[in-house]
């Protein structure tokens, strides 16, 4: 590919309130808003705020570009995914470090993403040379096939989180499947969320059309989830969206993947090494300062042992250093707005307010919010039912594996769980009991590879996955092909 040039990603078109459409951007018919960098409160860029005009345009234009592309080589597609991976790769150290400024994030989670978006890409351009389907058993003389054919368009709905991640994961497989994409990203991270993979796939060589990148509010994302042109919708978000889309969705009779969150619940037991148990709850909760749909919200501790895991980990929060997550020098960034903020600032006052005790943390600077533990957290109580998506490790003590199981299974599904103990066949047997998509015994629960179906039932999701094995059945779907030498005769 060359020597790579220099990336001006905040100063580009996209940061004069553009969106992506056939392989240009072009301004916004729903106007501009400014990005700020959650850290200092620096205009960033402007987002191109997409409305259903810019919508509709643009899923017409993915419709028609779809055509040519699944009749386009495997070999092609495949191609494309792995310049569009060594696109990232040539800009791993400028993309890490926007993905921090924009995201708030600290610089090593914005490495993270880029080396897992490099990953997901190389993944995804295995996927056209796989079998993509089976010959079945018939009668004589016909041959029966059943095959995997692409959607047509995909409409991918991102969040703010780690928004290169949660965009790449469906655009690159869905693309390498033979279909268009049309990527509606958070407009708090317009460039980790959509403008670094619309030129990813441009400088890859893309056709024009099959990605298309707009920022929006609820009046694109409808437009999106409700045009009979998109017959699939992969989301991730809040689990009030989530039920929004899937009703949406479920109306105009689409297939929907939903990510969402719900309670992860890790369960520390009294043989645990107390030392490790508290680092992996610490990172669990804190890390990326909670914003993480798999984090540990719940940590549900053996009575035995909590008050040694209380006592750890309220000396971590008042030691981890907070502030600006890209200069290098702390462990929690701010959160992404005020909103989310003040959001989770409720879930904390309101659960002391309903009897748990604040044991550190429970302040903020600005956007930066102390890492928070809370002791006495019980079922009725905001910080055990919903999700926090902040830094705080809610500590819930329980008296038997019985009382853990149904303390976790208290909630209507999860993401992930975890379940440390040094008799690892307990820890296996708690575990299997465990209402969540992904359980890790002896780690906690922010877990991902990219090889692995990700995914949870209830509040995680609607029981489908992505990645891995489930990245083919997601994003084609089943046909019965038959053939015979001559039509046979009928008795009509």
């Amino acid at each position: 590919m060359g020597a790579p040039e220099t990336l001006s990603l905040f100063d580009a078109a996209p940061a004069r309130g553009h969106v992506f459409d056939r392989g240009q951007w072009r301004p916004a018919r729903g106007g501009a808003r400014a990005v700020h960098e959650p850290a200092t409160g620096a205009v960033l860029t402007h987002a191109g705020i997409a409305n259903a005009e810019d919508m509709n345009e643009a899923i017409g234009h993915a419709h028609a570009a779809q055509r040519d592309w699944v009749a386009t080589g495997a070999r092609e597609r495949a191609a494309v995914l792995l310049r569009a991976a060594q696109w990232l790769q040539a800009h791993f150290d400028e993309l890490a470090l926007l993905i921090a400024r924009e995201t708030g994030g600290i610089v090593p989670k914005g490495q993270h993403e880029v080396k897992e978006a490099i990953q997901i890409c190389q993944i995804a351009a295995g996927l056209p040379m796989q079998a993509q389907g089976q010959v079945l058993p018939s009668v004589p003389g016909r041959l029966s096939i059943a095959r995997r054919v692409p959607h047509g368009v995909v409409g991918v709905i991102s969040p703010f989180n780690f928004p290169l991640i949660l965009g790449i994961r469906s655009v690159a497989p869905a693309l390498a499947l033979g279909n268009a994409v049309v990527l509606k990203p958070d407009p708090r991270t317009p460039l980790s969320g959509g403008v670094i993979m619309a030129e990813a796939f441009k400088h890859a060589g893309l056709p024009a059309g099959l990605l298309q990148v707009l920022p929006g509010d609820a009046e694109a994302g409808e437009a999106l989830v409700t045009d009979p042109r998109v017959p699939m919708i992969a989301f991730t978000g809040s689990p009030a969206v989530g039920r929004r889309i899937g009703e949406l969705a479920g109306r105009h009779l689409k297939k929907v993947s939903l990510e969402l969150g719900g309670a992860n619940n890790l369960i520390i037991l009294d043989d645990a090494d107390l030392d490790a148990a508290a680092s992996a709850a610490a990172f669990g909760a804190w890390f990326h300062q909670g914003q993480i749909c798999m984090a540990s919200n719940r940590v549900l501790v053996h009575e035995a042992v909590a008050a040694g895991i209380r006592e750890r980990l309220v000396g971590k929060a008042r030691h981890l250093p907070v502030g600006d997550g890209a200069s290098g020098q702390v462990a929690l960034g701010p959160m992404i707005d005020a909103r989310q903020l003040q959001r989770f600032d409720s879930v904390v006052k309101d659960s002391v307010a309903q009897g748990a005790t604040l044991e550190a943390g429970g302040t903020h600077e600005g956007l930066c919010y102390r890492p928070t533990v809370l002791s006495g957290v019980q079922p009725g109580m905001r910080a055990f039912d919903e999700e926090p998506f902040g830094p705080v490790v809610n500590l819930v003590s329980f008296a038997s594996d019985e009382e853990a199981v149904a303390l976790a299974n208290t909630s209507q599904g999860g993401l992930a769980a975890a379940v440390i103990g040094r008799d690892v066949a307990r820890a296996m047997a708690i575990g299997e009991q465990l209402n969540a998509g992904m359980v890790h015994i002896n780690d906690q629960t922010v877990n991902d590879e990219c090889t692995n179906p990700f995914g949870g039932p209830g509040l995680g999701g609607n029981g489908s996955a992505v990645g891995g094995p489930a990245d083919i059945d997601e994003y084609t779907r089943w046909q019965w092909l038959t053939l015979k030498a001559a039509p046979p005769a009928f008795p009509f």
